[in-house]
């Protein structure tokens, strides 16, 4: 469908979607990222929404400077996928206990692993770069340092709020009724906490002085406060990585021991909250997605609607005005707070039928009616993705 320009910036700003039906705080969000001296320009996808700082749904690259606020907290959040052998017959007619054994083999919510993940014990997962990954942990803020134990029982748990384990369902094309298994999740604890850290010290230094917001402050390039925090970034983004790598290991490997007949493709995997050394319009920038993928021409990436709504698998066209990027999923519409207030387990258990999945009041928050409408979000985007296949989700497991 193409952009539009936000009205009343410095740096363009566009949008691929209506500019206003976007909500006036996170309409004043991008206004005030536009007027920063170091943005080049900015890519607003069509899930956008309030965020902390910088607006969720946004695409920001910056001249020799970087915000910690435009990354976002979970460092690295993103998705995986793997397309399977197996069909819907191959399903039991009961899902409840497939949905139980995945919550058993992956700790969800606040719950952390009894002992780390040693990676030679996990069939499948890429072993290469362990020690070295946990060696480079010294090196980090110090003042993270007594969370090493955490951060390794934290390695290949899911996390709460949005973060989710689907299997799912290919719907239409030669390839209908195909198993997916896909999963959502970050950089847990460790990543928040590099990053509120960093995010404290940008407000502090002086060139950050008299921003349009606090939350906006940004590092330099050639500061030692810049370098530290790449470092710690380049990790987190590699945990976050990581994590989701043990998760859908482990999860191939549940599927392998109950359909020994199953087969795998290659893995999907991108991030959707990080940092990217780009260069466009003759002009090397730092890009931050912080809800968004990178749909570079040919790249593969995952952007998934709610429990109830299904996800999509889509290839980059490669359109360097959105510098090269999509939106990471359909986008919330309301608040936690307010969906909450809004919704029952009865509408709930509604708009989930059909899927094996939490329909409890703690999970009201993900209702669907709670998010953007993806077809919608979809349409928006044509010119960023084209769709390689849409998946229904049939098991749902939610932290």
């Amino acid at each position: 469908m193409g952009f539009e320009l936000l009205a009343g910036t410095r740096a363009p700003v566009r949008v691929w979607t209506d500019p206003y039906a976007i909500e006036p705080q996170a309409a004043r969000q991008l206004r005030n990222i536009g007027a920063l001296p170091w943005v080049q320009g900015v890519a607003v996808m069509p899930d956008v929404h309030f965020g902390k700082g910088a607006t969720v749904g946004s695409v920001i690259a910056m001249r020799q400077a970087v915000s910690p606020a435009a990354v976002g907290v979970d460092i690295g959040c993103g998705m995986s996928a793997v397309r399977t052998s197996l069909t819907a017959d191959d399903l039991p007619d009961d899902l409840a206990g497939l949905r139980r054994a995945v919550e058993d083999a992956i700790p969800v919510g606040f719950a952390q692993r009894d002992d780390p993940v040693d990676p030679r014990r996990v069939r499948g997962l890429e072993q290469r770069g362990w020690d070295d990954f946990w060696r480079r942990f010294a090196d980090l803020d110090r003042r993270v340092a007594q969370l090493e134990t955490r951060a390794r029982r934290q390695l290949g748990t899911l996390g709460g709020g949005n973060h989710f384990i689907e299997i799912c369902l290919e719907q239409g094309g030669a390839d209908a009724g195909r198993v997916w298994l896909m999963l959502h999740s970050g950089s847990r604890n460790i990543g928040k906490e590099l990053a509120e850290r960093h995010m404290a010290v940008a407000r502090r230094l002086p060139h950050n002085a008299g921003l349009p917001d606090p939350d906006l402050a940004v590092f330099l390039s050639g500061t030692p406060e810049m370098d530290a925090y790449r470092r710690d970034l380049w990790w987190a983004q590699e945990y976050a990585r990581r994590n989701r790598a043990v998760m859908l290991a482990v999860l191939m490997n549940l599927v392998r021991d109950r359909f020994p007949q199953v087969g795998y493709d290659e893995p999907i995997s991108c991030h959707h909250n990080y940092v990217a050394e780009e260069h466009y319009e003759g002009v090397d920038v730092l890009v931050t997605r912080k809800g968004a993928i990178r749909a570079g021409r040919g790249d593969l990436g995952i952007i998934p609607g709610s429990m109830g709504t299904g996800s999509y698998i889509v290839r980059g066209t490669g359109n360097e005005w959105g510098y090269c990027s999509a939106s990471h999923g359909a986008g919330r519409r309301m608040s936690r707070a307010q969906a909450k207030r809004t919704y029952s387990t009865a509408d709930l258990a509604a708009q989930t039928s059909g899927v094996e999945c939490r329909k409890d009041a703690g999970v009201i928050d993900e209702i669907p009616g709670a998010y953007k409408d993806i077809t919608e979000v979809m349409a928006r985007q044509d010119d960023l993705v084209e769709v390689v296949a849409y998946l229904k989700q049939v098991v749902c497991v939610k932290g």
